[in-house]
C-alpha cells in the first residue's frame, strides 16, 4: 500500500532512528556472546550453537524493541506493523506458499548466476553447522531463529518499521518501487558474512517480499510466514542430509 498521505518523517530524523535501531541491535547481541562465546586454541574469538541463536534472537529482541519505541512516538505503529487478520486468509496463504517456492527457488538459480559472474556463492557452512549440532540445537534455531529472528523479526524490521520510515520521507512518499530497492539493498547488506554473492541474493530476496508487502496494501502476514517457511524448510533439509535421510547435493 502507497501511502500518500502519511505522516511525512524528515531526512535526519529518519537517520537517527534507524542508526539507533542499527545500534541497539549489535549491543543487544553482546550479552550472548560474553556468555557463550569462547577462545580457540589459536586465540580467535569463537561462539557456540547455542550462543549464536540466543544472540542473533537478542539483538533481533532490542531491535524490535527500539522500532517499537519510535513508531510509537510517531503514532504510526499499527500501520507500520500491521499485523491484523486479513480480509482473506486463503489468498494471503497462497500468496505466502507462492513466496516460499519462489525464494527457494532463486536460491538455487541466484547460486548459479552469482558463480557464473565470477562471484562466490553464499558460505552458510558454518550457520548450517549450528543448526545441525544437536535435536537440541536444530530446535533451537528453528524457534529462536526461524520464527522470531527472521520470520517475524526481519519482516517487523525490514518490510514493517523500514518500508514506513521510507514511505514518510521527502522524495520518496508514494513511490513505491524506490522504496522496495532502498529497502531490499538495505536488507541484503547485513549479509555481507556471505560474500558478495549472498547480498546480491538476499537483496533480490527483499525485493520480492517488499513487493508482497504492497501487494498486500500493507498486511505483513503473508511476507512472514512465508520468511517463516523458508528458513523452516531449508533448516530442516539441512538436518535431514546430515542424518542421511536426504541425499548430500
Amino acid at each position: 500500500m502507497i501511502r500518500t498521505d502519511a505522516r511525512e518523517l524528515g531526512w535526519g530524523r529518519f537517520i537517527w532512528q534507524f542508526l539507533t535501531v542499527l545500534l541497539v541491535y549489535f549491543i543487544a547481541q553482546l550479552p550472548a556472546a560474553f556468555i557463550w562465546g569462547f577462545q580457540t586454541d589459536d586465540g580467535q574469538f569463537s561462539i557456540s550453537s547455542t550462543g549464536a541463536a540466543v544472540s542473533t534472537a537478542g539483538g533481533m529482541a532490542g531491535a524490535l524493541l527500539m522500532a517499537w519505541y519510535w513508531l510509537r512516538r510517531d503514532g504510526v505503529l499499527a500501520d507500520a506493523w500491521n499485523l491484523r487478520a486479513p480480509s482473506n486468509w486463503l489468498w494471503t496463504l497462497g500468496w505466502a506458499a507462492a513466496a516460499t517456492a519462489a525464494i527457494i527457488g532463486w536460491f538455487t538459480l541466484g547460486a548459479m548466476l552469482v558463480e557464473a559472474i565470477g562471484l562466490t556463492t553464499p558460505d552458510v557452512d558454518q550457520v548450517l553447522g549450528w543448526v545441525t549440532e544437536s535435536p537440541f540445537h536444530f530446535a533451537l534455531w528453528i524457534a529462536l531463529v526461524a520464527f522470531f529472528s527472521a520470520g517475524f523479526g526481519e519482516e517487523l524490521l525490514w518490510r514493517g518499521y523500514l518500508m514506513d520510515r521510507l514511505s514518510r520521507l521527502g522524495g520518496l512518499r508514494g513511490k513505491m518501487w524506490p522504496i522496495i530497492l532502498i529497502q531490499a539493498a538495505l536488507f541484503g547488506l547485513p549479509h555481507a558474512y556471505q560474500g558478495l554473492g549472498g547480498v546480491i541474493i538476499t537483496g533480490v530476496v527483499g525485493i520480492g517480499l517488499g513487493w508482497l508487502r504492497f501487494h498486500n496494501k500493507g498486511n505483513l502476514w503473508a511476507c512472514i510466514i512465508a520468511h517463516v517457511a523458508v528458513d523452516t524448510i531449508m533448516m530442516s533439509l539441512s538436518y535431514a542430509t546430515k542424518l542421511g535421510i536426504m541425499p548430500a547435493t
